[in-house]
């Protein structure tokens, strides 16, 4: 791979190249601005009380109850420290954001290119490919960190993986897979990883197929498939600390069993509902926009859509008479950019119309060791990017493929195309100028039968798209009046041809010089020169209408965006960025719950009337809250929403707003909150001596709005034997309080003159919060469907609850034997490298 210095100069030249492509992209960061990310927001509002803790206390808390009345943190910015493994990320990750991760794509993929063609030129122009693939800057301008974090390591863990099998180098390729196996899980979007794996479940099988076939020797496939195997294992043992607590928080999601039976759930199904998983569902026909970036608008809200409203509002004002006419068009009325399947979009998985044109190539020209499995995984990801419009294919993985039902928006499995696809096309590039086998005359059909092909079809949708296109949803036919309806189809067909001419240019340019190569009329390096120059201005200007120089703002913003006072400096600094903007208009809000956090120092929670109560963090940021902001959610808390807070009930949603200590609310508007004090809340804690059993979950949670729960407490028969030789009766002068909060510790004083039940409004988790009294541990149970109560004798006592999860050590133990493992074999292994190479030498001098 780097067999003289001059190719180890070119080498470190590319890595200067994506440093400088990097951050040439995200230029503001050298003038000390930051990306304003929609999602990094809501996260730093639902992680405060987690960093807060561990800023004071130099220790990590895994429970925070900041958001949902209180949540494991494992998915809300813990820190693993059994994980050495991210000490190594974090050297990778030495650029600002985002240039760091733009850093990684390119340079992921230039090792791959490196290892599967050994040639640098090819590997630098995949990684141009590759890097710059649109999806990955849309979702980094959503904040989706840890998912461009992941692909980014994608390429490097299969450079590991070809290593084995296709290389036999075997010490080299184990270091390689295990270390960035143990990167990319680090990294920490399981989704992603799953999606890559399904993928490579095809390599395998096409390795397989070659050893049955005799392709290849059964002793190098068997040797290959347990390094592999081996190596994953040793990278997956390095997270242990994080996946084993993963692994047993989600159990009590969203993602895990239900709970309730209900017209669309089954009590014990694990997994999501097949509407909640397919809802982002890709279009069949919107699939093409890997090629033609607004075949279906772009986004739902593309560059130029303010034009378009400005005229859509002139064109309402001439023409419609009545108010009933008015209701009828804002029926049909969704985006305007985008008229595809999903329900909204922030952008195309648009993949460049040069790696398309040449990937296809690529699947005639590259070796049949990559070419089929490459094929088959390619045509798998498409098809369950269709989700609910392929439903044969999508529920057969729901019901049966091991946890695939755990991951929602089936339309992101693309990614495993946008990696697959600069793969193929710089394998198939590399063989058309390099493999002898392939005839001239072959090479010249192949380009002219692909060319014609691909500018054929795009010429066709661009002469009859309106036809074939449509360019308006089902909808907007219904109930759009026909002015309106002629305008965006003709504004939309105008943006579709203005990219379906560009994809023809583009592949024009690739063709031609690929053909005038073939005639010996110009040099392979100015090919892949032009190519490059091409590809890049491509897909750097269709990036730039969804990640750039507007979405970086002042470190003030990024910083502290719930900021509690607004002035003309901080509007000015926010200039036209409509996301700053609203969140300025929040101020006031911000400026409540401040003032609520200051002037009531307690344990309680706020309930957030003015801002979308489960689709915001602001609350979180200052005290904890009923609601927030999060996608994996405990099923029980869920369950609760749903059933108090979907549709309000002015009896039962207050009885459920004081069972989780709601000591304030706060109503109003953005511009004039007020706060309202809730003297009902039932408190931190309350002593009960009457019980109501309950049959099953069903009744559990209805129960618990019925009821009067600072008297009765609703337990389900599966904990009557806790209550076995346990009386309790009723003491009007006990008494129950909060002594100490910490996010996960927490002390009561207690004293009555009999025994009673003890309602902690704390949220129910049954992995690792343990209580104590008097200083021994003691068993509880669940009361009211989900808080923890105990039962307390007579007399005085000291309850203590503790969040001393066991899973943390026990990962922790496997993370560093299994980092400790890594490092002695790299070192074995690379004694023997160092030693073959000498020999090497030796033979050659």
């Amino acid at each position: 791979m780097f067999k003289n210095k001059k190719n180890i100069l070119f080498v470190i030249a590319s890595l200067v190249i994506f440093v400088l492509l990097a951050v040439l992209y995200a230029n503001p960061v050298i003038s000390g601005k930051r990306l304003m990310q929609h999602d990094i927001v809501f996260y730093k509002g639902g992680a405060e009380e987690l960093l807060q803790y561990r800023a004071n206390n130099e220790n990590e808390t895994y429970w925070s109850d900041a958001m949902f009345g209180g949540m494991p943190t494992y998915q809300t910015g813990a820190q693993f420290r059994g994980d050495i493994i991210k000490k190594i990320d974090d050297l990778f990750l030495f650029l600002p954001k985002p240039a760091n991760y733009l850093f990684l794509l390119f340079a992921g993929f230039f090792f791959l290119g490196m290892v599967a063609v050994r040639n640098w030129k090819y590997a630098l122009l995949g990684a141009t490919f590759f890097g710059l693939s649109t999806y990955f800057y849309i979702i980094i301008a959503a904040g989706h960190n840890g998912k461009v974090h992941t692909i980014a390591y994608f390429a490097p863990l299969v450079a590991g993986i070809i290593l084995v099998y296709f290389r036999k180098k075997y010490i080299l390729g184990f270091i390689t897979t295990a270390l960035f196996a143990g990167l990319q899980i680090c990294a920490n979007h399981p989704q992603m990883t799953y999606y890559l794996f399904l993928g490579l479940g095809f390599l395998f099988l096409s390795e397989l197929i070659r050893a049955i076939k005799g392709k290849i020797e059964w002793k190098h496939f068997l040797i290959s498939s347990g390094i592999v195997g081996f190596a994953v294992i040793i990278g997956v043992g390095m997270n242990s600390q994080r996946i084993m607590a993963n692994a047993e928080y989600v159990k009590e999601t969203v993602r895990g069993k239900q709970i309730l039976n209900t017209g669309s759930h089954t009590a014990g199904k694990s997994g999501m509902d097949k509407e909640s998983i397919t809802m982002w569902s890709y279009g069949k026909l919107e699939t093409l926009n890997l090629f033609i970036p607004r075949l279906m608008g772009g986004g739902s809200q593309e560059p130029g859509s303010d034009k378009m409203m400005e005229h859509v509002q002139e064109l309402a004002q001439e023409n419609i008479k009545s108010q009933q006419e008015y209701e009828m068009m804002m029926k049909g009325f969704g985006s305007l950019t985008y008229w595809g399947d999903q329900p909204s979009t922030s952008g195309p998985a648009y993949q460049g119309a040069v790696v398309c044109f040449l990937a296809v190539l690529g699947f005639f020209f590259a070796g049949k060791k990559y070419r089929y499995w490459i094929l088959g995984a390619s045509i798998l990801t498409v098809l369950l990017a269709w989700g609910s419009n392929f439903p044969v294919l999508t529920d057969f993985f729901i019901d049966y493929v091991p946890m695939y039902n755990k991951f929602r928006a089936p339309s992101s499995i693309l990614v495993v195309v946008e990696f697959l696809f600069p793969l193929i096309a710089i394998l198939g590039l590399y063989k058309f100028f390099t493999d002898e086998n392939l005839t001239e005359e072959y090479k010249k059909k192949i380009l002219l039968y692909v060319s014609g092909t691909v500018l054929g079809i795009t010429l066709i949708l661009m002469l009859f798209g309106k036809g074939i296109l449509g360019f308006y949803t089902a909808n907007e036919k219904t109930y759009l009046p026909p002015f309106l309806l002629d305008y965006l189809v003709d504004e939309r067909a105008s943006m579709f041809q203005t990219d379906a001419l560009k994809a023809i240019i583009y592949v024009l340019i690739t063709a031609g010089v690929l053909f005038l190569g073939l005639k010996k009329k110009l040099n392979i390096n100015i090919i892949l020169l032009i190519i490059g120059v091409v590809s890049l201005f491509d897909l750097w200007t269709v990036n730039r209408r969804y990640l750039n120089d507007d979405n970086f703002v002042d470190k003030t913003f990024a910083d502290y965006p719930f900021q509690t006072e607004n002035s003309e400096y901080l509007m000015s600094k926010a200039g036209n960025d409509s996301f700053v903007q609203s969140l300025l208009q929040q101020t006031n809000v911000n400026k409540a719950l401040q003032t609520i956090a200051e002037k009531d120092k307690d344990h309680y929670r706020i309930f957030n009337n003015v801002l979308g109560t489960f689709s915001e963090t602001n609350t979180s940021y200052f005290k904890s809250s009923i609601g927030g902001y999060h996608a994996v959610k405990l099923r029980r808390y869920d369950d609760l929403i749903n059933q108090y807070f979907g549709a309000t009930d002015p009896e039962k949603t207050p009885k459920i707003l004081n069972l989780l200590n709601t000591k304030y609310f706060l109503v109003g508007d953005q511009q004039n909150p007020q706060i309202v004090p809730n003297p009902e809340a039932n408190g931190n804690a309350w002593f009960v001596s009457d019980i109501k059993f309950v049959n099953n979950p069903n009744e559990e949670l209805n129960e618990t709005g019925n009821v009067d729960t600072k008297k009765i407490a609703v337990i389900s028969k599966d904990d009557k034997a806790y209550f076995n030789g346990k009386n309790l009766v009723k003491d009007s002068t006990a008494y129950l309080a909060l002594k100490t909060y910490q996010p996960n510790e927490l002390s009561f004083d207690s004293s009555s003159k009999t025994p009673q039940l003890a309602v902690f409004s704390e949220i129910y988790y049954p992995h690792g919060w343990n209580i104590y009294l008097d200083g021994s541990k003691v068993d509880y149970i669940k009361a009211d469907y989900l808080l923890r109560a105990l039962y307390v004798p007579a007399g005085k006592h000291k309850i203590e609850m503790k969040f001393e999860p066991a899973v943390i050590e026990k990962g922790k133990l496997f993370s560093l034997i299994s980092f400790g493992l890594f490092i002695l074999l790299s070192l074995i292994g690379g004694y023997f490298l160092f030693k073959d190479s000498k020999k090497s030498e030796v033979a050659e001098v």
